[in-house]
């Protein structure tokens, strides 16, 4: 009987508290490993939505999406497209569901990616809702909410 692991609790952004994936990538609980380098693990998720749903981790510990080191990220999404069509591939799906739950959803607080093989029909309802349509003149809001967006954005790493 294979050996269940339970879920973390909730965990607050910047929480130095203990993580699984830490643990798993130094060998310490077991996971069915189907990438490793230096500097990412990706292994099947023990909670599977659909055989062949993958989770993507660096070795590193990163709590969140946006603290992800940039020097990660080429090899983060390097694997991250080769693994989408390694499980479409050996799972026979006809796409795929990446998604990364940055504090809110994030069982585990270490980023993560999830690769999750979809077919046509599955059955899962990836349901974003409710919406929330912008109270006054659709446009007038949409402008002021991309205006903060535009404000609060900062510029890429090394420019000014």
């Amino acid at each position: 009987m294979a050996e269940r692991r339970s879920r973390q609790q909730h965990t607050p952004r910047g929480s130095t508290g203990p993580c699984v994936f830490c643990r798993i990538v130094a060998g310490e609980l077991p996971a069915h490993e189907v990438l490793r380098t230096d500097a990412l693990v990706a292994f099947l998720d023990s909670h599977p939505l659909f055989p062949g749903h993958v989770l993507l981790v660096p070795t590193v510990h990163v709590q969140t999406h946006d603290a992800l080191p940039l020097d990660l990220a080429l090899d983060w999404l390097d694997a991250s497209q080769r693994l989408q069509r390694a499980v479409e591939q050996a799972t026979g799906a006809d796409g795929a569901l990446l998604l990364v739950n940055n504090v809110v959803s994030q069982s585990v607080p270490h980023v993560h990616q999830h690769v999750i093989p979809r077919r046509r029909g599955d059955g899962l309802r990836f349901w974003l809702g409710p919406r929330r349509p912008y109270a006054d003149d659709a446009r007038a809001a949409a402008t002021a909410t991309a205006a903060a967006i535009r404000a609060a954005l900062s510029p890429p790493a090394g420019r000014t």
